[in-house]
């Protein structure tokens, strides 16, 4: 399963953390898996194309962080627009991503 941990601190997002695989599908036929991937790899391109100090992000074997290091509107926007496809993914598969949030 995919966790999405979302970590705010004074209720503001401050860092992402996506951590696993889905397992919906053996290894290249993952429609889950693929989903998480473009929609994470489009939202961060997105935002450095705009200014690369924005946010910074480090990625791991099984685990993806990206670090909003200021918020505007064309970043909350655009990490707002991550999170709510993330949230369709969990409606849609409910056994292979789950969203959780730290405070």
């Amino acid at each position: 399963m995919i966790k999405v941990v979302l970590s705010a601190k004074n209720k503001e997002l401050r860092k992402i953390n996506i951590l696993g695989h889905a397992d919906y599908n053996f290894n290249g036929n993952d429609i889950v898996c693929s989903s998480v991937s473009s929609i994470m790899t489009t939202t961060v391109n997105g935002i450095l194309r705009f200014n690369n100090k924005y946010i910074s992000y480090q990625e791991k074997k099984d685990d993806f962080e990206i670090v909003i290091n200021e918020h505007n509107e064309i970043v909350d926007n655009l990490i707002e627009n991550m999170i709510d496809l993330f949230k369709e993914l969990e409606r849609d598969y409910p056994k292979n991503i789950k969203i959780e949030e730290e405070n």
